[in-house]
C-alpha cells in the first residue's frame, strides 16, 4: 500500500515536471520568436534609413549638378562677352 501511494505521488511529480518543462520550452520558443521579430524590425528600419539617405544624396547631387551647369553657362557668357568687348 505505502509503495503504491509513493508510486502514485512520483508519477504526479514526474507529470507535473514534464508539464513544467514543456511550458518552459514554450516560453523559449517564444522568447526566441519575439527577439528574431526585434531584429527583423531593426534591420528593416536601418534599410529604410540608407534608402532615406541614398535618396537625400541623389537630390543633392541633382540640386548640384544643375548649380554647377548654370554657374557653367553664366561663366561661359561673362567670357564670351568680355571676349566679344575686346574686339
Amino acid at each position: 500500500m505505502l509503495i503504491d501511494e509513493i508510486s502514485e505521488a512520483a508519477l504526479e511529480a514526474i507529470e507535473q515536471a514534464a508539464a513544467e518543462a514543456a511550458r518552459a520550452a514554450a516560453l523559449a520558443a517564444l522568447e526566441r520568436e519575439a527577439a528574431a521579430l526585434r531584429e527583423a524590425a531593426h534591420q528593416q528600419a536601418e534599410a529604410l534609413r540608407w534608402q532615406m539617405e541614398a535618396e537625400t544624396a541623389k537630390q543633392r547631387g541633382i540640386r548640384n549638378m544643375i548649380i554647377t551647369g548654370l554657374i557653367c553657362l553664366a561663366s561661359g557668357l561673362v567670357a564670351g562677352l568680355l571676349m566679344s568687348n575686346e574686339k
